[in-house]
C-alpha cells in the first residue's frame, strides 16, 4: 500500500494576467510563494519517500518547497509527463471563457483571442487535447506511481509519494490512477484544486491481482491558505481563470463522466 497525495502548483506571475499558461513558464507570484512556504509548513510532519515534480517553474518551485521542509530525505525526481496541458499558439495569448454568442472560434482566433475550446478532442495547433493529456497521464501514473506500489507492500504501507504538477493535468492524473481499479467510479470527479491544495488516495494491490484498489481519501485540502485567503480575495475578478486551470469551474467532487 502506498499513499500518492497531488499537490498543485502556487499561483504563478501568469495565474493573474488573463491569458493562456501551459507551457509558458512563468515563476512563482509573490503570493504563490507564501502559498507554497505554507504548504511546506503544514506537510513538514507528513514523511514523504518520494517527491515527482513538473519542469515549469511554477510546479518546480513548489515541490522544492516542500522537500525543503521534509525531516527526511525524500527522492526529488523532476518529469516532463507532469507538465500541464500545452496550448500550442495559443501560449501567452489572451484567454476568453467561452465563445461570444454569434461569433465563431476561428473569428475570435484571428482577433488575437483564443477561446476555451468545447470537448476532449480540439485542441490549438502545435498543443495537447484533453485527450492527449490523458494519455499523458497514463504514462506519467505508470513512470511516478506504479513502480511505487511493490515497494509499499515491503515497506508495510510506509511509501508516499508526493506529485507537484498542475490544475488540469492533475485531473487527469487522478483519472487515469482510477483507471486502473476496476471497481472505481467512473461518475465522480475530484476536479479543481485551488493553488498549492492536494488531493491524496490510497493505492495497494487487488487481492485478486486484476488491476489496483484506488480510494481517494482527501480532495482539494487548503486548510494552509486560510491566513493568505484575504490576500486572495482581493485578486476575485481572476476568479474564473483561476477555476478554468484548476480543472474545472466547481471547487468540490461532482457528477462527470468524462473524468
Amino acid at each position: 500500500m502506498i499513499t500518492v497525495t497531488f499537490i498543485r502548483h502556487g499561483e504563478s506571475e501568469d495565474n493573474t494576467k488573463d491569458i493562456w499558461a501551459g507551457w509558458k513558464d512563468a515563476p512563482l507570484s509573490e503570493l504563490g510563494r507564501q502559498q507554497a512556504h505554507a504548504l511546506a509548513h503544514s506537510l513538514a510532519s507528513t514523511p514523504l519517500t518520494h517527491i515527482y515534480a513538473s519542469p515549469l517553474l511554477r510546479a518546480l518551485a513548489t515541490g522544492q518547497a516542500v522537500h525543503a521542509r521534509q525531516a527526511g530525505t525524500p527522492s526529488f525526481t523532476v518529469s516532463p509527463l507532469l507538465r500541464e496541458q500545452h496550448f500550442g499558439i495559443a501560449e501567452g495569448r489572451p484567454w476568453v471563457p467561452e465563445i461570444p454568442r454569434g461569433q465563431t472560434a476561428d473569428a475570435l482566433m484571428q482577433q488575437g483571442r483564443f477561446p476555451v475550446l468545447p470537448g476532449r478532442t480540439a485542441k490549438f495547433v502545435g498543443g495537447e487535447s484533453l485527450d492527449d493529456l490523458a494519455a499523458r497521464a497514463d504514462e506519467a501514473v505508470r513512470v511516478c506511481i506504479v513502480p511505487h506500489v511493490d515497494e509499499g507492500e515491503t515497506a508495510g504501507g510506509e511509501v508516499h509519494v508526493a506529485l507537484a504538477s498542475h490544475g488540469l493535468c492533475i485531473s487527469e492524473l487522478v483519472a487515469a490512477l482510477l483507471r486502473l481499479d476496476p471497481e472505481a467510479r467512473r461518475d465522480v470527479s475530484y476536479k479543481g484544486l485551488r493553488n498549492t491544495a492536494w488531493t491524496r488516495a490510497i493505492v495497494e494491490r487487488r487481492p485478486d491481482g486484476i488491476g489496483l484498489r484506488v480510494t481517494v481519501t482527501d480532495v482539494n485540502r487548503s486548510e494552509h491558505l486560510a491566513p493568505l485567503d484575504a490576500a486572495q480575495a482581493q485578486a476575485s475578478a481572476a476568479d474564473a481563470k483561476r477555476a478554468f486551470f484548476g480543472g474545472t469551474a466547481d471547487n468540490i467532487p461532482h457528477t462527470n463522466a468524462q473524468l
